[in-house]
């Protein structure tokens, strides 16, 4: 009876780490956080820059550069005006017609 409980009561975790996963997936926010990701780690690996140096520049932690790197961090435009000033890049355009 205890195995039984056990196992029941690590399915059920697994399940809710499944859940958290496809919700963080269906975030509206979560394509364009990721698209960024990869735009800022290109950046990066072309200027020879880590994380630690860009969190000096961009004046927040290493370990929130992590997160924003993972492309699971939903992004203020605080954030990516200093993403674009720090690495020299354009992240945020508009189109000045509408």
């Amino acid at each position: 009876m205890r195995n039984t409980s056990k196992k029941i009561k690590g399915t059920t975790l697994s399940a809710k780490n499944v859940t958290a996963t496809v919700e963080q997936c269906e975030k509206p926010w979560f394509v364009h956080s990721k698209m960024v990701a990869n735009i800022m780690y290109s950046r990066m690996k072309e200027q020879g820059i880590t994380q630690k140096e860009l969190a000096e520049k961009m004046n927040c932690t290493q370990q929130y550069i992590s997160k924003i790197l993972k492309g699971r961090e939903n992004l203020s435009l605080e954030a990516l005006c200093k993403i674009e000033l720090a690495l020299g890049i354009r992240i945020l355009q508009f189109d000045s017609n509408n």
